[in-house]
């Protein structure tokens, strides 16, 4: 797997953590997303937060749909974009989803007092943390979905990273599952 320069958009921040040797997995499609993200919601735990990054229309939403539903949640799940914020009842944590694509700074986030709900007893999915980078926390782990138009409109990757002990632990976790597909 090709590593971002430090600081690339989309990559983890230098000085993030340790270094995850990260995680690339193909996806052909919405059973293959559905089932990373099954897996991931199998680690998920108070406290955790997840960077999703990608160009528009990569699968972020989607991803964390199938997130939502993996963790039973039987509702609308909605994208974030206007609200920055949707947050999620279930039955071992809250869920906040947010979308950072419309910030204007990257402290607005902490202005609208979102800084509350990170690293406490919630998960937090965080799309377009790059608008807000410097002012975030690392991640546990970030997922990066990347068209691969060579394998059809439908088709992604996966490049996985994480930045802290408990996302190592996650994406062990992850790399060992994947490796039984």
């Amino acid at each position: 797997m090709s590593k971002a320069a430090p600081n690339a958009p989309g990559a983890p921040p230098a000085g993030s953590g340790p270094a995850s040797g990260g995680l690339t997995l193909p996806l052909a499609g919405l059973p293959d997303t559905e089932r990373l993200a099954a897996r991931l919601a199998a680690e998920l735990e108070p406290g955790f937060i997840v960077f999703l990054s990608g160009d528009l229309g990569a699968g972020k939403t989607t991803f964390t749909r199938a997130l939502l539903r993996a963790l039973g949640y039987p509702g609308r799940v909605k994208s974030p974009t206007f609200a920055l914020l949707e947050s999620y009842d279930l039955s071992r944590f809250q869920l906040y989803h947010f979308d950072f694509y419309r910030l204007s700074s990257d402290r607005d986030w902490i202005d609208a007092g979102f800084d509350d709900l990170l690293g406490g007893s919630g998960v937090a999915v965080i799309e377009w943390p790059e608008r807000a980078a410097a002012s975030l926390p690392p991640p546990d782990l970030w997922l990066r979905l990347e068209f691969d138009a060579a394998h059809g409109d439908e088709a992604r990757i996966a490049r996985l990273d994480a930045a802290t002990p408990r996302g190592l632990e996650c994406l062990r976790k992850l790399r060992a599952a994947s490796a039984g597909c």
